[in-house]
């Protein structure tokens, strides 16, 4: 089985300055839906893991969430896409919970959701905390510089393509793309099978 773990914000939404609380806040970024589409034809399945500490901060609640994901599953639908599942943290920063990325949580619960080690599964994010997460639980760390370090640290996006080198302040081995459309196309042909050579 093949399968890709998204952020959320940053990531396929537009990264805003406070938090998304409706379906009418949630904005796709550009290309986004049309990348998880492309990964989809190719036969992965594509995940979300996302911290939703505005739960805990009363800032929405559980039917507001769900509407802002069935508006981002009805929009990637219709760009021939789809998102097999959402693993979100509700708790708040100070929860001191095991699921809140940078912890581990979220990702155990992937594993254990596809019976699948995550060595090889690539996890994209655009925070620290999401590579972090996802170098701790063993899958592939992935930097898109749509969110917020791609804002914060205007010197990552000479690596655009590139893996990370060791004085930029993201862990060991994580690849860095401009865009979740940039790292489709990275992952696509990463994965390509060779056609077998015929011999005339």
């Amino acid at each position: 089985m093949k399968l890709v773990i998204l952020d959320r914000e940053g990531t396929i939404g537009r990264l805003r300055d406070d938090f998304v609380r409706t379906p009418e806040e949630w904005q796709p970024l550009p290309g986004a839906l049309e990348a998880i589409a492309r990964l989809n034809h190719a036969g992965f399945h594509v995940v979300v893991v996302c911290n939703q500490s505005g739960l805990a901060r009363g800032l929405f609640d559980a039917v507001a969430l769900n509407a802002i994901h069935a508006k981002m599953h009805q929009l990637l639908s219709a760009a021939g896409g789809r998102i097999d599942a959402v693993f979100f943290c509700p708790h708040a920063p100070d929860a001191g919970c095991a699921c809140r990325k940078p912890n581990t949580g979220l990702f155990v619960q992937v594993a254990e959701r596809y019976g699948m080690d995550l060595a090889t599964v690539p996890a994209v994010g655009d925070s620290l905390h999401d590579l972090d997460a996802a170098v701790a639980a063993g899958a592939e760390p992935h930097l898109v510089l749509t969110g917020r370090l791609g804002a914060t640290h205007p010197t990552l996006w000479k690596r655009t393509g590139q893996p990370a080198q060791p004085d930029d302040g993201v862990p060991a081995g994580t690849r860095v793309h401009a865009d979740l459309d940039a790292f489709a196309e990275y992952l696509l042909a990463r994965d390509a099978v060779p056609l077998p050579q015929v011999a005339y």
